[in-house]
């Protein structure tokens, strides 16, 4: 378990018992973006306190899948993009993965393990439905960028960044989840386009277009950025890291409670349910 970043004194008491403010994470990501918009008391429990949360099957199963399509495009040149050669990568990668400690931790039983890689499978074989491989120029996979914006460091992981015949960039990022009803298409870009903030930053030019491609269903989602949309991003990237902020220095993240709640590693942990917060002290 890695050491929380709260100051020495309680891990959690009232604010007008312990004012001791609590120290924000050091980066703001796509994926902090949505834990603290989803549930600010699950956020402080996974980016703050890091409290150890167990490996899930399609936590792995993402993992798997990502790497086996990061392979097929940055290891085959045009040409040799088959759906057996992503399969082959599928092996090669679940060869390297079985061997981890979070594969022990999940427990899985022969039959368990055949289904699983039966559904990586179908994930992997569902993408040519979504796109012609041998057609795509990548010139990254699994791009890290990092930039200074004031007093945020802004960073994430591009699945896949593409260059277009006339030399313009696109976004790609691989779901593995069910693809959300319409209504919420426009939230599950949200974290796209703070990759398009990220790539106008760190490289000096804004994509094209970002695209999420479910592979499930399979459905592709695609949205065009724009100078406002981008300069919307910044802002609701500054506004998040206020809230933090705030939260953090008050001690006052509050549990939303939600679907999302049935799957979450802290529901014992959670007021909300009946859970107490660790450390607490009763008044």
């Amino acid at each position: 378990m890695r050491a929380s970043t709260r100051s020495p004194g309680p891990s959690h008491v009232g604010p007008n018992l312990w004012p001791m403010p609590l120290a924000p994470p050091q980066s703001l990501t796509p994926s902090k973006v949505t834990s603290f918009t989803s549930c600010p008391l699950a956020f402080r429990y996974s980016a703050i306190d890091r409290l150890p949360e167990p490996p899930s099957p399609h936590a792995v199963k993402g993992t798997l899948v990502h790497a086996a399509l990061e392979g097929l495009i940055w290891n085959r040149p045009a040409g040799q993009r088959t759906v057996q050669a992503a399969l082959d990568e599928l092996h090669a990668a679940w060869e390297e993965l079985a061997a981890a400690p979070e594969m022990a931790e999940l427990a899985m039983s022969d039959e368990e393990t055949g289904c699983f890689l039966a559904d990586a499978a179908r994930l992997v074989e569902n993408y040519f439905l979504l796109e012609d491989p041998d057609t795509v120029h990548a010139v990254g996979v699994e791009l890290g960028l990092e930039v200074g914006l004031g007093p945020i460091r802004l960073r994430g992981i591009i699945d896949r960044l593409d260059l277009t015949e006339d030399g313009q960039l696109v976004v790609v990022d691989y779901k593995t989840g069910r693809a959300p009803p319409a209504r919420f298409e426009q939230g599950r870009l949200s974290g796209v386009h703070l990759y398009a903030l990220l790539c106008r930053h760190a490289l000096g030019r804004t994509p094209v277009e970002v695209r999420l491609l479910h592979l499930r269903e399979p459905l592709t989602i695609a949205a065009t950025p724009s100078a406002q949309s981008v300069d919307g991003q910044q802002r609701r990237a500054a506004a998040i890291w206020a809230a933090i902020e705030r939260a953090c220095r008050h001690d006052d993240f509050q549990p939303r409670p939600s679907p999302l709640c049935q799957s979450c590693n802290f529901k014992s942990l959670c007021p909300a349910f009946g859970g107490e917060l660790p450390g607490s002290v009763a008044p």
